[in-house]
């Protein structure tokens, strides 16, 4: 699933590209909006939540939002009128087009259209946003000390604690915080630091499209542990471990390095 800094990215070529354009024509291919059209309606902006993309467009019909979320597979393409789509037209789930130019969103996980006075509906659940004007270090520390036990790589990656970060940057912030990401919230030394490195990495990465938490930008040096397990760790030459965490049908991966990420002793551990 994409981190906070991708769909900030998203957000922004959204806005520099429709806000303040008028609809041409809008295709919502979903049964629940298939017979929706939000033509002549003004596009005011399109802003981030964590993981989830909010257009508003003021039309004669009232003021609406159109909420999408990636998920997995997701992406929305600018494209000029004319220009081939990079996927397959069974993708696009919707289309908003503005004369010269159009958004094509592929493969989006979620397609709903709503009052914009009803956001809270469908983003109020989320905790502080990382990269959002909202953002409230104490908030998310609070939320992150509801459950001192859970183990903090499984309550990074929880929206409604802090939204923004996602399996990648849990497993380069637990690296670079040397703390294994088993290790439960109440017992993590400096979270407040590590919070603010989560931001850090995010708040940096949002200006590039290619993503890296090491400074490196080349093929398999982006990262400490995520996806180099087997690997040796970079630090120490240790062989970079995985293993899955969070509750039964939603575990993620956990990468680390068991030298400079000591695991936690407990119940069922060495």
């Amino acid at each position: 699933m994409p981190e906070g800094d991708t769909v900030f990215r998203a957000a922004r070529l959204l806005d520099r590209s429709l806000s303040g354009r008028v609809l041409v024509r809008t295709d919502v291919r979903v049964p629940q909006h298939a017979t929706t059209d939000l033509s002549g309606g003004s596009v005011r902006a399109t802003v981030s939540r964590g993981k989830h993309l909010l257009t508003r467009i003021e039309h004669p019909t009232g003021r609406w939002t159109l909420h999408t979320h990636l998920k997995m597979e997701g992406a929305w393409r600018v494209l000029d009128s004319g220009a081939r789509w990079p996927r397959p037209a069974h993708q696009a789930r919707v289309v908003l087009d503005v004369g010269p130019r159009h958004a094509v969103g592929f493969s989006l996980g979620i397609v709903e259209l709503l009052p914009t006075a009803d956001e809270d509906s469908v983003v109020g659940h989320l905790g502080p946003d990382l990269l959002g004007p909202d953002w409230d270090e104490d908030e998310a520390l609070r939320r992150l000390h509801e459950d001192d036990a859970r183990e903090v790589g499984d309550a990074l990656r929880d929206q409604t604690r802090l939204a923004g970060l996602g399996n990648m940057y849990v497993a380069e912030l637990c690296f670079v915080s040397g703390v294994h990401p088993r290790v439960p919230v109440g017992e993590v030394r400096d979270l407040p630091r590590m919070v603010r490195r989560g931001r850090q990495m995010l708040d940096l990465n949002k200006e590039r499209a290619v993503q890296s938490t090491t400074g490196d930008l080349r093929e398999r040096r982006r990262t400490w542990v995520y996806r180099q397990d087997h690997a040796p760790c970079r630090r120490c030459g240790t062989r970079v471990e995985v293993d899955l965490q969070g509750p039964a049908g939603r575990e993620r991966a956990i990468y680390f390095c068991p030298s400079c990420q000591p695991v936690p002793a407990g119940p069922g551990r060495p």
